[in-house]
């Protein structure tokens, strides 16, 4: 591991780019030099990547991967195409984004959908791979 040093406005700005603490600044720097995700080998399953992947806070979603989520007694369904989630034939770039569509106000998407496993074949929270799990 590097280490460089900043002064103290550079901290507070990345610090104020982090959306949560699971955020690193590594993955800040990233963005703003619009470098690919640095994806943890722990965070995905297998070496194959395809272009149409939905990566999203350095966890990748397989294309065509199913998505789902229930709300108000009924269940919707959405799939992974070509880098973003698509839901009713809209494309979304977040979970959360998905979800407000759907709920009408602020929910965090990570909680709210779940994925079909391609490891286990279950069905999991996506909350449950930010962390180290697979997908």
């Amino acid at each position: 591991m590097h280490t460089i040093e900043v002064d103290f406005d550079v901290f507070k700005a990345l610090t104020a780019r982090r959306a949560t603490e699971h955020v690193t600044y590594n993955d800040v720097l990233r963005e703003l030099l619009k470098l690919e995700p640095r994806l943890s080998p722990n965070l995905t399953e297998g070496t194959d990547r395809w272009p149409d992947d939905w990566i999203v806070k350095g966890v990748r979603f397989h294309e065509g991967q199913q998505f789902r989520a229930r709300h108000n007694g009924r269940l919707y369904e959405a799939r992974v195409e070509k880098s973003a989630l698509v839901l009713d034939g809209k494309r979304y770039d977040s979970p959360s984004a998905a979800a407000v569509s759907i709920t009408g106000y602020a929910v965090n998407g990570w909680n709210f959908w779940e994925f079909l496993s391609r490891r286990t074949g279950d069905w999991k929270l996506m909350a449950s791979v930010r962390k180290g799990g697979l997908t």
